[in-house]
């Protein structure tokens, strides 16, 4: 059987998981190095995707609204995409609607974990052992390979290109000193406070460095105002505060200015990882083993408590000291020693 010419991959709706899956997408060019890939992803994707040399194209998801199954509009997508004729689909979301349209589009091949009992729409159905494949990088890529593969498979590093026109335009905009080192805090965590390193001692790690003289830069989102902005209070405003200020894009080539990030396991933790950053990655509710930065410049830290890893958005027990009992100078330590622990 010859290797497929065109592939579609069904792409994930989470920022860190869109980092990861890039690692699946540089195996299967090295498996096959002609063939054109394109990722079928939520729109707010592109940035990110195009930072990404292996992707051919982008192509849009049907834009609903949360828990709506948009029947038709998959229907629709899919006898749209029959004319790509693409040789195989690769479904990284486990749900039985997103198995639909690569269904509806005719794809030969449509590889994906059985999911939502996603019989008849996939016809290459792998089944995924959590105990073989304990991270999520390691089940992206093993869907690269062969049904009969039964080794863990090398998952490549994820490396995002940068813009160097925008990056040098965003430190002109910014004011940042190029003689001066760059110090990126990255407070969010779009799943829930459980993830959230706490603002004060964020703030502590600042104030340390603003004194050795570096700049601190602070990225986020819109919804990570608030928090961006207490920081900087605690700080005496003498942080950059970016957070809401940044798209996806913009946000890549300034973390790229950096020269160590702090940052919650959040999309932009994996971000860092994949620009090749020295990187201090703060766990708490979530697990290190699971979704770890994949960058031999990364430090993780974890209490390992015998509450977490919870997987909650919000502390069960309402303390969330798995991350308030990591002190601001243990962060301060790490950025001495940035090696990863966990690969």
């Amino acid at each position: 059987m010859s290797p497929p010419v065109k592939i579609l991959v069904l792409g994930p709706s989470w920022v860190g998981d869109m980092v990861m899956a890039q690692s699946l997408f540089i195996r299967l060019k090295q498996l096959n190095p002609g063939c054109q890939l394109d990722v079928l992803a939520p729109t707010w994707t592109y940035a990110l995707l195009a930072r990404m040399p292996e992707v051919s194209n982008a192509l849009a998801m049907p834009a609903l609204a949360r828990g709506q199954f948009g029947l038709f509009e998959r229907i629709k997508l899919g006898k749209e995409l029959r004319t790509r004729h693409y040789d195989q689909a690769i479904l990284l979301p486990n749900t039985w609607k997103s198995a639909l349209i690569p269904f509806v589009a005719k794809i030969p091949l449509r590889t994906a974990y059985i999911g939502e009992s996603r019989w008849g729409l996939v016809n290459d159905i792998r089944r995924l052992d959590k105990l073989f494949l304990t991270q999520t990088v390691q089940r992206f890529v093993a869907l690269a390979n062969n049904a009969n593969t039964n080794t863990v498979p090398d998952c490549p590093t994820p490396q995002l290109k940068v813009d160097k026109k925008q990056q040098q335009q965003l430190a002109e905009d910014f004011s940042l000193n190029p003689n001066n080192k760059i110090l990126a805090l990255c407070p969010g965590a779009e799943f829930g406070e459980a993830k959230r390193w706490p603002a004060s001692h964020y703030a502590e790690v600042a104030k340390i460095k603003l004194q050795q003289g570096w700049q601190v830069l602070i990225l986020g989102s819109k919804k990570d105002r608030p928090v961006a902005e207490e920081i900087n209070q605690l700080a005496h405003n003498n942080c950059i505060n970016l957070a809401g200020k940044t798209n996806i894009s913009e946000a890549i080539d300034l973390m790229a200015l950096a020269n160590t990030i702090i940052s919650n396991d959040s999309g932009l933790m994996h971000i860092a990882a994949a620009l090749n950053k020295n990187l201090i990655a703060i766990y708490g509710s979530s697990d290190p083993l699971f979704t770890p930065p994949i960058s031999t410049k990364a430090k993780i830290i974890s209490l390992n408590m015998e509450c977490s890893p919870c997987f909650k958005r919000e502390c069960p027990l309402g303390h969330t000291n798995c991350l308030i009992n990591i002190t601001p100078q243990q962060v301060i330590d790490k950025m001495g020693i940035v090696i990863t622990e966990v690969s």
